[in-house]
């Protein structure tokens, strides 16, 4: 195995140690400089997954199903220009997504008849996947504060065919002022350090990594989730996730939030079958998480996924004790 530890900041690298260990760090790094498979799913707003499942085949492109996620698949031993040339991907019967990024709205688990918020949506991989499992139905709100980000948006739901879906443009800290206690679930998918996704060969990719743009980061979804509980109703779900491996953007963020809102939101398991998460840290350096913690979940960089994190809140009692106009 060669030798990348020259190749990542050296702060970056003692971080990586801490979390994974020195026997687990070169497999992490390796998947730092891995070109990881194509992987998409099927988008049962326009089709079937047998019939999908069926076009494959006759075009003769080759597929593994996933166990974990129906209509999932990854792409063999193909270029992806392949698939894209098929009438099924410039329609938008399918949706190239990484592995990783399908997690959120599976725990988010959407009904038909709810409404949904995605906080920060674009370019909408997650609220094309969760209008496709609400069947097209209910309502959702898709935010995002960039409006060049919203353009993306928008054309990747009207690709999909989504119906069900509002698009908004509120800065996120300030998005429950407008919809207080709204909704029954809500996705936070937050703007993070993407180190999860860190590349040794691009790292421009990644942005510029340092320790202030994490700290700097964190506080900033502090508030963005803060404003995801305010925004949903006693009763309902709020899932937290993010690219990065920064226990900083991940666990402390979600201490914060149990601290900040004490009482009102507490933390459920998380569970897909055939798909083993790993658990949440129950410390950091000096910080004391405890074993609540290990309810949320990490997907450490591979081969075939993203480093992830994912969080599940419920909202067992309201948060906002004053009269506030809500949108329709």
């Amino acid at each position: 195995m060669k030798n990348y530890r020259d190749l990542v900041p050296r702060q970056f690298l003692e971080r990586l140690i801490l979390l994974f260990g020195n026997k687990r760090l070169d497999e992490i790094l390796e998947a730092f400089v891995t070109d990881r498979p194509t992987t998409f799913r099927v988008n049962c707003i326009k089709n079937s997954v047998d019939t999908i499942s069926t076009t494959l085949k006759n075009c003769n492109i080759p597929v593994d199903s996933l166990s974990w996620i129906s209509g999932g698949f990854k792409l063999l031993n193909t270029p992806l220009r392949e698939l894209q040339d098929t009438e099924i991907y410039k329609n938008g019967e399918i949706y190239v997504q990484s592995l990783s990024s399908m997690i959120p709205a599976l725990i988010l688990d959407p009904k038909p008849d709810e409404k949904i918020l995605d906080l920060t949506a674009a370019p909408g991989s997650k609220t094309t996947q969760i209008a496709a499992l609400m069947k097209n139905s209910g309502q959702i709100i898709a935010n995002d504060n960039s409006p060049i980000r919203i353009h993306k948006l928008k054309a990747n739901l009207d690709m999909q065919g989504v119906t069900n879906t509002k698009v908004t443009n509120i800065a996120g800290q300030i998005f429950w002022q407008t919809y207080p206690e709204f909704f029954d679930k809500t996705l936070l998918d937050a703007p993070c350090s993407m180190e999860g996704r860190y590349s040794i060969k691009e790292p421009e990719e990644s942005g510029e990594w340092s320790i202030k743009r994490i700290q700097s980061l964190a506080d900033r979804q502090k508030w963005l989730l803060r404003s995801a509980v305010s925004a949903t109703k006693s009763g309902g779900t709020i899932v937290y996730s993010t690219c990065t491996l920064s226990p900083e953007e991940n666990e402390d963020v979600i201490a914060w939030i149990l601290k900040k809102e004490k009482g009102a939101v507490v933390l459920e398991d998380i569970f897909i079958s055939n798909l083993p998460l790993e658990d949440g840290l129950t410390r950091w350096k000096n910080r004391e998480f405890g074993d609540e913690m290990k309810k949320t979940k990490r997907i450490a960089p591979s081969h075939d996924m993203e480093g992830f994190f994912i969080a599940k809140l419920k909202k067992i009692r309201p948060t906002i004790h004053c009269e506030l106009p809500v949108s329709e």
